[in-house]
């Protein structure tokens, strides 16, 4: 009888020790780089911030459009044709510069035919002293009558008077020659002419010739909250807030960019708009290069005080709750992770300024927040802020 010999496949010797490899590796000690808590467990790493006091300078970022500083509307104060135009529409014209030329031969006659009058007024004024003087001493003498005097006196007075009105007659004949020449009444940028040479205009009429505008300094008019505007009254009454007398005011143009020159805050309305609930902020900056025109769009960061001791978060640390509650994860000197709930103020950049809950020296976890729950023990390492993120814009 033959024995036979069933042999097996030389791949299942190989896959049982590649298994027993296996589960020896898995039995050796842990080789991993994380901290261990109790029971061998890994402790979540996240990335604190040592909270700490300091003073903040407080903005407003408030819309509003440049307006100049003096405007003026020259309209004719007498009527004639405009025989020239002594002006390049849009350049600079100084004070009591010629803008137009009115035709001037009518008002230069009416000049003449005033000093007439008046060199008319004064040879009767003289005959007549004479005459009440001559009046005078005969009645002295009683060579005349008494009446013949009087009449002679009066006339006298009559005589000055016209005198005094032939004399205001040729004043206002000088006025109404001088403004056949119309004068820039302020300097700055002149605009578009509404009228050319040839043209007839009459005095004081609706439509202007043209429009003169001071640009430098400029004015920036905004609008604020009368919400915030009381907000800020009350934190510099009790103290939370200190003021830093007339505020600077900074300027961020259309396209983003900061306006070179800083500016001062200047006045604000006294009264609340009803429609809006808002008030009037007036801003004066100086233009030397022209570059803000009247109507133009800018935003005005507005210093409103200092936050004297102070904290402020990351605003990545901040979360809120379904009523909008904020709050922040702290870590204990023993590890172990706590809510805190706290109270924010303004933004300042891409931090929160909070004005209650926190104090100097705790820890804030910034980094990590998602796996990380109240009453966990963690590793805590110092977060490392970005530069955008640093607060030192924000602060003295």
């Amino acid at each position: 009888m033959q024995t036979r010999f069933q042999t097996r496949p030389s791949y299942l010797l190989s896959a049982i020790t590649l298994a027993t490899a296996v589960l020896i590796s898995g039995c050796s000690p842990s080789q991993g780089g994380q901290q261990q808590g109790p029971g061998g467990a890994h402790l979540p790493v996240v990335e604190v911030l040592s909270v700490k006091t300091q003073d903040v300078v407080l903005t407003s970022e408030l819309a509003g459009r440049t307006a100049p500083y003096l405007i003026a509307e020259v309209r004719p104060q007498v009527s004639g044709v405009i025989q020239a135009r002594n002006f390049t529409e849009g350049g600079e014209v100084q004070a009591g510069q010629a803008l137009y030329q009115i035709e001037a031969a009518r008002y230069e006659s009416a000049l003449d035919s005033a000093k007439a009058a008046l060199a008319k007024a004064e040879a009767n004024l003289t005959s007549t002293r004479l005459r009440a003087s001559r009046y005078e001493e005969l009645a002295d003498i009683e060579a005349v009558s008494k009446q013949a005097r009087d009449d002679a006196q009066a006339s006298l007075k009559q005589a000055q008077a016209d005198v005094l009105s032939a004399s205001a007659q040729v004043r206002a004949a000088q006025i109404d020659l001088a403004y056949t020449r119309v004068n820039a009444p302020i300097s700055g940028r002149i605009g578009r002419s509404s009228v050319t040479p040839g043209a007839l205009v009459t005095a004081n009429q609706s439509t202007t010739l043209v429009t003169v505008q001071q640009l430098d300094p400029i004015y920036v008019d905004v609008t604020q909250s009368s919400t915030e505007l009381m907000r800020l009254q009350k934190d510099l009454a009790e103290g939370r807030v200190k003021s830093q007398g007339q505020g600077n005011v900074k300027l961020l143009l259309e396209d983003g960019s900061s306006y070179a020159y800083a500016g001062k805050l200047q006045f604000s309305e006294v009264s609340v708009d009803p429609a809006t609930g808002t008030v009037t902020l007036r801003a004066v900056f100086p233009n030397p290069k022209r570059e803000l025109l009247p109507g133009m769009y800018v935003r005005a960061v507005i210093e409103k005080g200092v936050s004297q001791q102070s904290v402020v978060v990351p605003q990545k640390a901040v979360s809120r709750d379904a009523k909008g509650q904020a709050s922040v994860m702290t870590v204990s000197t023993d590890g172990k992770v706590q809510p805190r709930p706290v109270t924010i103020g303004q933004s300042l950049g891409n931090n929160w300024l909070v004005t209650s809950g926190l104090q100097g020296g705790e820890s804030v976890i910034v980094e990590g927040l998602q796996s990380v729950q109240p009453g966990m023990t963690v590793q805590a390492t110092a977060w490392q802020a970005d530069a955008v993120q640093k607060t030192a814009q924000a602060t003295r």
